[in-house]
């Protein structure tokens, strides 16, 4: 008898059961959710596999993803300047061509020779914290952008922030006993993220009645009261301007909220990926107002400690798929950012063309430069449609029954507030789901339009919210919007 079949003939001995379960996983994992990509995502998806295979039967023709800021997978272009540099990294034989001169620019090639004279090949691993001549362009727009020097060391380059958000919480929490302090509602990236490392979700509410504001008075209490159940608060987050909401906060609003720290000895995180959206407010970085603050005062925040992050995701770039960014840490112990160094290290080093990609974001064309044209006319294009868009989608929530919502200032979302009727609350009840993520799938279903129930972000007992993006082109989705909310209150009435 061979082996094979001495290991597999029929024996009344039980076999080994798989290595895996799920009762034997990571249980952090278990408990982790991340709604952006959940059960309506997935159903999207299904959606459009059907549509794609000629299916006919359904009640729309196109899915739209306004679950996620994803611009290109909708209409956004990429920046010229962009994937030129980007182009002529990959493949540096392209600047050797005859053509080359009638196919990209003079600045282009320029940049890409640079970069490689720096890197060597795309192909090899860089630094761990990324091409020191990146960061270097990095601080140079930090210090441009905020009138205050930023150095190099101080900054890591990541595979999108979301890498950032993981080796930040990877590195400051301990346990159960750590609190993180997230908005409600809030970016899931930070509760499944907590999830995983096994620390403690400290909420506090933004004042939707406000434009989604802060109140410092509520983040004290909300300290105080994790501490009296013995969880110490570490961190706080702050999404500036805010995913879901679309707020963006004043400059005193994050003066309040470094005073907290400095008063707590808290670090704050502060999620600016979404700086250059900007739709009729300011945007002020954290960083900023901590050395004003600094400045202003001495003694008072010298020990606030900072990381700051941002992304070619999204802004006017929208590079999503591409996956660069960095993070900043001021303040912080010597010793903290070796291990935090270390952390980076185990991953040997982010993505060097996302890293090429954060270096042409932070240092674009400038007026003069032979890209500067296009690049100025891509740019204003894009923010133009996204801020007529998100106008468009406002003025729309106007006309549905029951749904209220604050004006669009920053980032790529509203979150308008939905009441909904009560046999439609019995009636998620029945299914056993929330009644938002009920609202939501109804609203997939009938329309093709997918977004997020605002119970995938946080919202206050008794509320009913939905993320949507307002990425998408043209008005078709917003009427098909507006006709199923009305038609599914008067089901419901």
């Amino acid at each position: 008898m061979s082996l094979q079949s001495a290991l597999f003939r029929s024996s009344p001995v039980a076999r080994p059961k798989k290595a895996l379960t799920i009762d034997n996983i990571n249980p952090h994992l278990l408990e982790a959710d991340y709604a952006v990509r959940g059960k309506l995502a997935i159903r999207a998806e299904e959606l459009r596999d059907r549509l794609k295979a000629g299916d006919t039967s359904l009640p729309f023709t196109e899915v739209i993803n306004s679950n996620i800021g994803n611009p290109q997978q909708l209409d956004q272009r990429p920046i010229t300047f962009f994937r030129q540099v980007l182009s002529l990294v990959q493949y540096p034989d392209l600047m050797l061509s005859p053509y080359a001169d009638k196919i990209f620019p003079p600045d282009a090639i320029a940049r890409a020779t640079g970069l490689l004279e720096e890197i060597g090949s795309l192909g090899a691993y860089s630094h761990s914290q990324g091409v020191p001549c990146i960061r270097q362009s990095v601080a140079n727009f930090i210090a441009e952008r905020d009138g205050f020097p930023a150095d190099p060391k101080d900054i890591y380059l990541v595979g999108g922030a979301s890498s950032g958000v993981s080796n930040l919480l990877t590195t400051i929490c301990n346990g159960p006993e750590t609190g993180v302090m997230i908005p409600v509602p809030q970016y899931p990236l930070y509760s499944a993220t907590l999830a995983i490392v096994d620390a403690t979700p400290v909420p506090y509410y933004l004042n939707e009645a406000d434009r989604w504001s802060t109140d410092p008075g509520h983040i004290r209490q909300a300290i105080l009261g994790a501490l009296a159940k013995g969880v110490k608060v570490k961190a706080v987050v702050v999404i500036n301007p805010c995913n879901p909401t679309g707020s963006s906060l004043s400059r005193q609003d994050i003066k309040d909220i470094l005073a907290l720290a400095a008063e707590h000895g808290i670090l704050v995180v502060a999620d600016e990926v979404y700086q250059t959206n900007v739709y009729g407010s300011e945007f002020h970085s954290f960083k900023k107002v901590l050395r004003e603050a600094q400045r202003d005062h001495p003694g008072v925040f010298d020990d606030v400690e900072l990381a700051s992050l941002h992304s070619t995701s999204k802004g006017m770039v929208g590079e999503c798929g591409q996956r660069g960014g960095y993070v900043e840490l001021i303040g912080i112990n010597d010793d903290v950012m070796e291990q935090f160094y270390k952390l980076v290290s185990i991953s040997l080093c982010p993505a060097v063309s996302g890293q090429v990609l954060t270096e042409v974001m932070v240092n674009p064309p400038r007026e003069g430069d032979p890209s500067y044209p296009l690049y100025r006319q891509e740019y204003d294009h894009i923010y133009s449609t996204l801020k007529t868009r998100a106008l468009a989608l406002y003025e729309a929530f106007q006309q549905m029954d029951g749904v209220s919502c604050q004006p669009p200032m920053g980032a790529m979302y509203l979150f308008p507030t939905i009441t909904l009727p009560a046999k439609a609350i019995k009636k998620a009840q029945d299914l056993g789901t929330a009644p938002d993520q009920f609202y939501c799938m109804q609203l997939l279903e009938a329309t093709g339009i997918c977004v997020i129930p605002g119970s995938g972000f946080g919202q206050k007992p008794g509320e009913y919210h939905f993320r949507t993006t307002f990425l998408a082109p043209g008005d078709d989705h917003i009427q098909r919007m507006i006709r199923f909310h009305n038609g599914f209150v008067a089901q419901y009435s």
